[in-house]
């Protein structure tokens, strides 16, 4: 029986190699799936910095203008002078960050998915809030979700987002039923997001929306509802359960319940658009059936339409 040789120690290089081999694992798997997607729904849709339009400090460049009794020598741009008689100052575009929040709901109400809807609203929700985010950081703007620290920027901050959108939820009884915006020390001029279905409580969605407005925060809602919440396509006898399980509704005729529902859902809805308008906020509604694209360039269409009514 013949020894084995022992084994030489593995030298630096391999080492080295193992070790980034490791770290590049780890890094992987702590890239959600989720910013990849969104980073793909982003990518679709056309973004950029949203100027002021107007002289200030900034990169972009804005105007020409006649040289003045004042202004510095080193603020003339002679390459344009050399083309006049007249000097010329070159002018930049202001740009100013703008802080962006989002609150995207993770209530129990949020699980919703009926089997024509790709995926629940609490995915969605989180889908429409990291991809908008990634926009806003894209253009220069900084962003953060509402209740989890001050806006920020880079990559860096888009990943702390991502993590967080992308937990696995807690269970339905370990969860509110409905959720509300949670409270924020708001920065005036900011502009703030809200994704959720808002079929619970209304008076603390609307106490949110009076603490932004009276802090100067401007922003948008987005009611996300599955397709079955908007239709009420149930027939025949059916239990409703509501998402804590403490109520129960045993429906013989579940049809003769759709009229009334619809009316309570346009009521519930109106009553949401009028909060939104008292507070200068825009609201929307979007279904889990639609493409989230469309809702996306709503949703950055009216951030960048808020930053431009603020110059």
């Amino acid at each position: 029986m013949s020894a084995r040789p022992p084994q030489a120690p593995p030298d630096a290089a391999f080492m080295r190699a193992a070790r980034l081999r490791r770290d590049a694992e780890r890094a992987a798997g702590a890239l959600p799936p989720l910013l990849v997607e969104a980073r793909r729904l982003a990518a679709a849709v056309s973004s950029g910095a949203h100027g002021r339009r107007r002289a200030g400090a900034g990169e972009a460049f804005w105007q020409y203008r006649r040289a003045m009794p004042g202004d510095p020598a080193s603020a003339v741009d002679w390459r344009r002078s050399a083309r006049s008689d007249q000097l010329f100052v070159r002018e930049t575009e202001w740009e100013s960050p703008q802080s962006v929040w989002l609150w995207a709901d993770d209530a129990a109400s949020m699980s919703c998915r009926s089997a024509a809807a790709p995926r629940a609203k609490r995915d969605r929700a989180a889908l429409l809030a990291l991809a908008l985010a990634a926009l806003v950081i894209r253009g220069g703007e900084r962003a953060a979700l509402l209740g989890a620290g001050r806006p920020g920027a880079g990559e860096a901050q888009l990943r702390r987002m991502a993590a967080a959108l992308a937990a696995p939820p807690a269970a339905d009884d370990a969860r509110p039923a409905w959720g509300a915006p949670p409270a924020a020390a708001w920065t005036r001029g900011g502009t703030a997001v809200f994704l959720s279905d808002f079929l619970g409580p209304l008076a603390p969605v609307e106490a949110a929306l009076r603490a932004a407005a009276a802090a100067g925060v401007g922003g948008v809602c987005l009611q996300i509802l599955d397709p079955a919440e908007e239709a009420f396509p149930f027939d025949g006898r059916v239990d409703f359960l509501s998402p804590d399980g403490a109520m129960r509704h045993d429906a013989h005729r579940a049809e003769s319940l759709r009229e009334a529902y619809r009316r309570r859902l346009a009521e519930r809805r109106a009553r949401l658009r009028d909060a939104a308008r008292r507070s200068g906020w825009q609201f929307g509604v979007h279904r889990t059936d639609q493409s989230a694209r469309a809702a996306l360039v709503w949703l950055h269409g009216a951030v960048a339409a808020r930053r431009e009514r603020l110059c």
